[in-house]
């Protein structure tokens, strides 16, 4: 018993946060204050978006960015990862908020995490260095065109079909198209496109994203255009509550929580490699990065109480 013990001791050890994650903090918390403003700033616009097109509420991007960016920050096992709602989860969890509302969407979050978790106790932080790039380039370039086509009926001020596949919605979408709406939608996406091009080339650290929002907010509000908005967000957090589910429906949700874990490590631990070779911040921890993304699925779900 002592020996397991010291055993399990070790690896708690080893997943935990270290004061050595912050031995640079006295000379890097300028760049650290300027990078943070920096990706909250680009992150309020993607956390909004990415909350709409997964069939969320918009205020669960932003809860989903506050409180998983920052958990995972604590606990992940990388000093450049920056964690929140991303694109390739759209492809998961539309599908799984059409069939079974957006209430399952914290349920099969939380399995997946527990999931992550479980990973990264067993330590399988190193397998993303197996998979190949061909694989990885054709697994990204597909979630690409199914993002793509999920947007399609946004872009177009229409209604998505009621097919699962994403490229057939878009299609039905055109069955629903008014001309007045089509032409404004249409317009503000040409324009969220040129300033977010346009800014990048007359100031790098120019924000393009937020700067693309205020601007079409402002013309659609002067010229009372007919666009669907988000609506009035939240100035808090709402309270914690857990996510209500009965046995059929955490049974009929384990396929989509098995992907949603897959995806998570998968698509965490890339990013993690790639910004690990493209800065000077040292190797990361494939284990202590798996473990901060799961952790931040549960408390982010439960905060967010749908």
């Amino acid at each position: 018993m002592g020996q397991r013990a010291e055993a399990a001791a070790l690896r708690v050890a080893r997943l935990s946060p270290r004061l050595s994650d912050y031995a640079e903090l006295r000379s890097s918390w300028l760049r650290d204050i300027m990078a943070g403003i920096t990706v909250g700033i680009v992150a309020i616009p993607l956390a909004l978006a990415f909350a709409i097109a997964s069939g969320a509420p918009a205020e669960m991007g932003l809860i989903t960015g506050v409180v998983a960016g920052f958990v995972a920050a604590v606990f992940g096992g990388s000093h450049v990862q920056v964690s929140g709602p991303t694109g390739a989860m759209v492809v998961i969890l539309l599908p799984i908020a059409t069939e079974f509302g957006y209430q399952a969407l914290p349920i099969v979050a939380i399995m997946g995490g527990i999931l992550v978790i479980a990973a990264a106790v067993l330590k399988l932080g190193r397998v993303v260095a197996f998979i190949p790039w061909p694989v990885i380039e054709g697994f990204t370039l597909g979630i690409a065109i199914i993002i793509f086509m999920q947007q399609v009926p946004a872009a177009l001020g229409s209604k998505p079909g009621d097919s699962t596949n994403a490229i057939i919605a878009a299609a039905q979408s055109f069955a629903h198209i008014n001309i007045t709406q089509m032409l404004w939608s249409l317009a503000m996406v040409a324009v969220v496109a040129v300033i977010m091009v346009g800014s990048t080339r007359l100031h790098e650290r120019l924000p393009g994203s937020i700067l693309a929002i205020i601007a079409v907010a402002v013309i659609a509000q002067l010229a009372d255009a007919p666009l669907a908005v988000i609506g009035e967000l939240p100035t808090s957090l709402p309270a914690p509550s857990a996510p209500e589910a009965d046995p059929a429906l955490l049974q009929a949700l384990i396929g989509p929580a098995v992907a949603v874990a897959a995806l998570t490590a998968i698509e965490s631990l890339l990013s993690a490699r790639v910004a690990s070779g493209m800065t000077s911040a040292g190797a990361y921890d494939g284990d202590r990065e798996l473990l901060g993304q799961g952790l931040a699925v549960v408390p982010r779900e439960v905060v967010n109480g749908i």
